[in-house]
């Protein structure tokens, strides 16, 4: 599997998309046992991506993802900025100035964004987060790759695990973020940020399908 610029683009614009038209759906799942400004949040920092997409540094695909961290934390409030920020941050880190990227490539620069949430927000897998559906997606794509699958069927199968994960995240107890206040009533209600990572890998599944690469 390769990423060339237009598949870059085909992600971030899907991205945008998709966080701005699921706005009310995040926030809904996040007032649940969170503080309800999820959706919101998201969808502003998107949003100034969205108006400033043309305007980003491509010099290289890492300068590119770094520009996008920086953009999405200055808009993006509560602990979701930072959060998504670090994500674009770290993996613009690892792509560096490469300009064509394979799967080991992908797949390192997800590594790298889980685990810079995990440093900046102090989370684990299990402590209910977007880290419950991020991680097993990620495994999902390197051993989708190591199997020899197509780039259709390995961005289909990311898909399908991370919505069984991010629904599997019902019988957790938050630890981290303001549903960890909550206790034991955050069990019963899915994770609105593990959620919208089912969410967007689902949609990038759609749109990658019948795409020119180049």
């Amino acid at each position: 599997m390769t990423d060339s610029w237009s598949d870059v683009d085909l992600v971030l614009t899907t991205m945008i998309d998709t966080c701005l038209a699921n706005e009310r759906y995040f926030g809904d799942l996040d007032s649940v046992v969170g503080d309800g400004d999820f959706g919101y949040s998201l969808a502003r920092g998107f949003e100034k991506l969205q108006a400033q997409y043309g305007e980003l540094d491509r010099t290289d695909i890492g300068t590119f993802l770094k520009k996008v961290g920086m953009l999405v934390t200055s808009r993006i409030g509560g602990t979701s900025g930072p959060i998504w920020g670090t994500a674009f941050l770290r993996a613009g880190m690892t792509a560096g100035t490469a300009t064509t990227l394979d799967g080991p490539m992908v797949v390192a620069m997800l590594r790298a964004a889980a685990e810079g949430i995990m440093t900046r927000g102090g989370a684990e897998m299990g402590d209910k987060t977007l880290l419950d559906a991020l991680v097993p997606m990620t495994d999902s794509i390197e051993e989708s790759l190591a199997a020899g699958a197509s780039s259709d069927e390995v961005v289909d199968r990311a898909a399908a695990v991370a919505r069984s994960t991010a629904d599997a995240t019902i019988d957790l107890v938050a630890k981290r973020g303001r549903a960890a206040y909550t206790g034991e009533r955050s069990r019963g209600s899915v994770d609105a940020g593990a959620t919208a990572v089912a969410v967007l890998m689902e949609e990038i599944a759609k749109n990658w399908k019948g795409r020119e690469s180049t």
